[in-house]
């Protein structure tokens, strides 16, 4: 592809802060789509933090990691087990310390080169149903936001059909810089068209508990970490896949020592992040269409935007403006960009000839449909499951990831083939 700027090409200033607020433009939403998991009362510094963390996570992936234009945020797979554990009563104090486990799993096999040897274990297949379970999994949790105003259900219910196909029609006619605006631009218009068909907020959202900025309590669960480190496995998988295609795109070179480096902060990040009680950054996939659509692919644009997530964070005020996007709209969001994953999923199924036959299929459907049951089942059914057992069968995703596992590599294995 023939691109105006490079990987290690320094635009002009001018230049480098056009494409700065293109990537800030899509890096706002990306922290914003995480936010409805905030301790109540902390939901402001809980954003705050948020901001800080993957503007540095970015600075420094940029800097020394991956060296790639690749933007970073609250990771979804970690989302996911946030949401399944506090679900089943379990407080930050045993959630987050998951996190600083999973980070230093992370860290150690990137430093290790374990990688090479883990990637065999997840064939194209399986990466597409990790892809796929990602996306069903938020199925709960988006009904929730969009239906959070019980008073206008009606009009979330309308909000959503229309909503989503016009940001499907938006981004496939949307052209260069608009392209990568589209979501930004839903939250705008969506919320500016919701409160005028309800009411405009009286005031701004405000903290009603002292901010923290770390944990001030650390306990361990073994059935929390184990459910939180299939999550990391998955968040391994997105890390590499994401850092492989940009680098494939943009014919970077040296793309072994790239994903080691790249593996390492990523798993360092999230030490920090489960320290500081919010979710850990990993990078997202979505780099080539906006390399693609400006043929800039200097890493260098993405620091104006990192910096200024940085400078946001230090406002509470103005992140307090970002969060008065109602819940409807943010779900709506959530649920079209979830879309795209299932489009992803869908893509590595073609693109590697993942299902050729009807076994091929079951592989793929029964972990979807079990992870779907799950994500829904009663809190009675999940309460009669062993405690230890419970964070791990009471989570959608990671009951998935081991049951495709187990169809793939035992049940359903291909005999006579590596």
């Amino acid at each position: 592809m023939n691109l105006k700027y490079k990987v290690d090409d320094k635009p002009g200033f001018g230049a480098l802060l056009l494409y700065g607020l293109q990537w800030l433009m899509i890096c706002i939403p990306v922290v914003l789509t995480s936010t409805f998991i905030a301790p109540a009362g902390e939901v402001v510094f809980f954003t705050q933090k948020l901001f800080a963390l993957s503007g540095i996570a970015i600075i420094v992936q940029v800097l020394v990691g991956h060296r790639l234009p690749l933007v970073a945020g609250p990771a979804a797979v970690l989302l996911m087990g946030v949401i399944a554990a506090a679900s089943q009563g379990h407080p930050a104090s045993t959630i987050y310390p998951s996190m600083i486990i999973g980070g230093a799993m992370v860290t150690i096999l990137a430093l290790v080169g374990a990688m090479k040897y883990i990637q065999r274990v997840f064939t194209p297949r399986i990466v597409a149903a990790i892809v796929l379970l990602i996306s069903f999994t938020m199925a709960k949790p988006i009904v929730g936001l969009i239906f959070a105003d019980k008073s206008h259900a009606g009009l979330a219910l309308a909000a959503t059909i229309v909503g989503v196909v016009v940001m499907a029609w938006a981004n496939s006619i949307f052209k260069g810089i608009w392209k990568s605006t589209v979501v930004i631009l839903a939250m705008i218009l969506g919320s500016l068209s919701y409160y005028c068909l309800t009411e405009f907020p009286q005031q701004f959202m405000s903290d009603t508990v002292a901010p923290k900025l770390f944990l001030a309590e650390y306990n361990l669960d073994a059935g929390v970490i184990i459910a939180f480190l299939f999550c990391y496995i998955a968040l391994l998988i997105n890390q590499v896949g994401s850092v492989q295609a940009l680098g494939e795109f943009v014919g970077a070179e040296g793309m072994v020592k790239r994903q080691k480096r790249g593996l390492l902060i990523t798993g360092i990040m999230n030490m920090a992040s489960g320290a500081l009680g919010i979710l850990g950054p990993v990078d997202y996939s979505l780099s080539p269409g906006v390399v693609a659509s400006t043929s800039c692919a200097s890493r260098y644009t993405m620091l104006p935007a990192a910096l200024a997530m940085i400078v946001l964070a230090l406002f509470p005020k103005a992140v307090a403006v970002l969060l008065t996007i109602p819940q409807p709209i943010m779900g709506i969001v959530l649920l079209f960009l979830m879309a795209t994953q299932v489009a992803a999923g869908f893509e590595i199924i073609h693109s590697t000839k993942a299902v050729l036959s009807f076994k091929d299929g079951v592989v793929l459907g029964l972990p979807i449909m079990l992870t779907i049951i799950l994500s829904f089942a009663p809190a009675e059914v999940m309460a009669s499951v062993p405690s230890l057992l419970r964070p791990i069968v009471g989570n959608g995703f990671v009951m998935g990831i081991i049951i495709v596992l187990l169809l793939e590599h035992i049940f359903l294995k291909e005999r006579g083939k590596k």
